[in-house]
This record gives structure tokens, C-alpha cells and sequence, in this order.
């Protein structure tokens, strides 16, 4: 069964093919860095724009790649929540009508779903149940994956995303976009024991993350640098910081573990190519007897082979829109 997905809900435009939901048959991925770097993160308008003007021939090239036609496929599959209202309406409504001018079923897939299956594709021996921690640039959650389509949250931040904070950061240290990739190259050599920052945690929810104190921690302590006229190291801030995020979000996935008695643990999302976070739960994860799947480093971030791969469990489990479906800006994993 081959699945076309179309994924559109930040800034990157992608199209892929994959069949029976484990073997990659083609990806494309138009990446719009280059255009939203001098703004230092992205701007809704434009992404919304370039998605309209690019999302046909990314999917032309995504097919042509895969070597079939439109009968060739079971279905189109489409991210329609959450993310940037403006780019999910383009891909939303350009997967509406490929689908009725092909007769195809439309299967709609939410975004961190999709991320989560990245690992299928990865790691084709991984199947439910499992542990997920899902951590990007808008999301951190600990997610109980019961089944293909059965998710249950189990912890989840109360203020910002990981990724956030770690982009933050990075841009008031001067660092470029995309904030959290360029930090992690430049803390490569920084010492993670050069500064303090604290190891939060949130009262009566031990699975839960909060970042705001971290992220505010280390703004301050560049703020302070800079008013008495002194230099800071940012490679040794950097990789500090970065095992301050990592240490967090590490021990409330273990706990979440333990707590759950899952010995299968999948990371997913633009945070989980982290070099620290991959390498530390390798570590932990050896240490406690638990299986650990990544996706591949080209799985990461934002693309289309995971909303293709979701797309396929989706369809088995008969969740098929019809030509009414809007894309929404915010819905929980647990609740499609």
C-alpha cells in the first residue's frame, strides 16, 4: 500500500512516498532557511506564501522520484494539525484536491504523530507499545503510544518547548537560525560543567517540564556579562546549557519509563537530532536495560515520509476525511 503524504505546517515543504508504512520509496524537502535566517526565526506570512508557490512541483518531484503515477497510490496523506495556520491551509487544501481529482482517499495526520513515526521508518522492527518523547521547537511531551493510533500523554511541558529554549538561548548568544542546530555545533567543544543553571522541576507532576526559568537564566546571565563589560565563552555557555535542557528532559523520560514498565523508548521531533540528547540517552538507556530508537538524522526535523508513514496507520484504522477538513492551529495528540 503506497501513501503520498504532503507536510506543510511550518516552513519547510515537503512531499514523500511510502509504502505500508515502513519503506521510504521517495522524499523531498524544500527547506526555506535561506529566507527566514535575517529575521532570526520564522515569519508566518512569508512561509504561508513560498509553500503556495512551491507545493505542486515538490509533490511532482516527490512522485517522479518514487517512479508512479496517481494510480499507483492508496492514499493522500496530509499534516492538518498543529502548526502555522496559514502553511496548513496550503497543504491542507492542495491534499483536498489531489485527493478528489485522483479519487483517493484523504487521511488526515497530526504533526507530532507524524514525528513519532519517523522511528517506523528508522527502525521498521519497532511496533506499539512504547514510550515516545517528542521534543521540538513547539512541543515536549512524554506520550504513551498504546497503538498505532492510541497515544495517552503522560507528562508535558507547562510553559515552553524545549526547542524554544534552546533557540532563545542561542539567538541572544548571537547564533544564527535555525537557533538550536547552531548551537549544538558551537557548544561541540564548550565545557558542560563551565556554568550552573538550574535543574527545574514542576510540584506534583514529575513527568511535566517547565523551561521558562532556564531560558530566563541564561538571558540574564548574558545580560549581566555584558552591562559589567565582560566576555563570555559561548561554546562553554552553550554546552552548559544544553546539559541543563537534556539532563531535564532525560531524567523525566526515565522516570516516565520506570513509572510505565516500558523497556522501548523512541524519541522524535527537530530536538531529538540533538548530539547531546542522542548521545546521553544512548548512555542511560544501556544502563537500565532499555531498547532506544531514533530516527535517522534526515527524519528529524519537519518532512513529508513520516505524515506518509502515519498516513498508512491512519487509513487501516479508517480515519479518512472528507473534502469539509480544515486544519487546525492547536489539537493534542490523544485527541484525533
Amino acid at each position: 500500500m503506497k501513501i503520498l503524504g504532503i507536510e506543510s505546517s511550518c516552513d519547510d515543504t515537503a512531499a514523500a512516498v511510502v509504502e505500508d508504512g515502513r519503506v521510504l520509496v521517495s522524499s523531498v524537502v524544500s527547506s526555506q532557511i535561506h529566507e527566514h535566517v535575517k529575521f532570526g526565526g520564522v515569519v508566518p506570512e512569508i512561509a504561508s506564501r513560498r509553500h503556495a508557490e512551491c507545493i505542486a512541483e515538490v509533490t511532482r518531484s516527490a512522485m517522479r522520484k518514487a517512479g508512479v503515477d496517481y494510480d499507483d497510490l492508496d492514499g493522500v496523506a496530509v499534516t492538518f494539525a498543529p502548526g502555522l495556520i496559514g502553511s496548513l491551509l496550503v497543504g491542507v487544501n492542495f491534499a483536498k484536491g489531489l485527493s478528489f481529482a485522483a479519487d483517493l482517499p484523504l487521511i488526515p495526520v497530526h504533526h507530532l504523530r507524524g514525528h513519532v513515526a519517523s522511528n517506523y521508518l528508522s527502525s521498521p522492527e519497532l511496533e506499539p507499545p512504547f514510550v515516545a518523547l517528542i521534543v521540538s521547537g513547539g512541543h515536549s511531551h512524554i506520550v504513551m503510544v498504546n497503538d498505532y493510533t492510541s497515544y495517552e500523554i503522560i507528562g508535558r511541558t507547562r510553559d515552553d518547548a524545549a526547542g524554544e529554549a534552546l533557540d532563545k538561548a542561542a539567538r541572544a548568544m548571537g547564533l544564527d537560525y535555525p537557533g538550536g542546530a547552531n548551537l549544538d555545533i558551537a557548544a561541540k567543544d564548550g565545557d558542560p560543567l563551565a556554568y550552573r543553571f538550574p535543574r527545574p522541576h514542576v510540584d506534583g507532576a514529575p513527568l511535566d517540564f517547565s523551561f521558562s526559568g532556564l531560558k530566563t537564566a541564561v538571558i540574564n546571565l548574558l545580560h549581566t556579562a555584558r552591562q559589567k563589560g565582560e566576555s563570555v565563552c559561548v561554546p562553554d555557555v552553550g554546552a552548559s546549557y544544553i546539559k541543563a535542557v537534556t539532563d531535564f528532559l532525560i531524567d523525566n523520560t526515565m522516570t516516565a519509563c520506570e513509572q510505565t514498565g516500558m523497556k522501548k523508548l523512541a524519541i522524535a521531533g527537530g530536538v531529538s537530532a540533538n548530539s547531546v540528547l542522542r548521545r546521553e540517552l544512548k548512555r542511560r538507556c544501556a544502563e537500565k536495560g532499555i531498547d532506544l530508537y531514533l530516527p535517522a538524522l534526515n527524519l528529524c526535523g519537519d518532512n513529508a515520509a513520516m505524515i506518509a508513514s502515519q498516513g498508512y496507520y491512519e487509513l487501516r484504522a479508517g480515519n479518512i476525511a472528507n473534502l469539509s477538513l480544515n486544519a487546525l492551529a492547536t489539537l493534542g495528540i490523544d485527541r484525533c
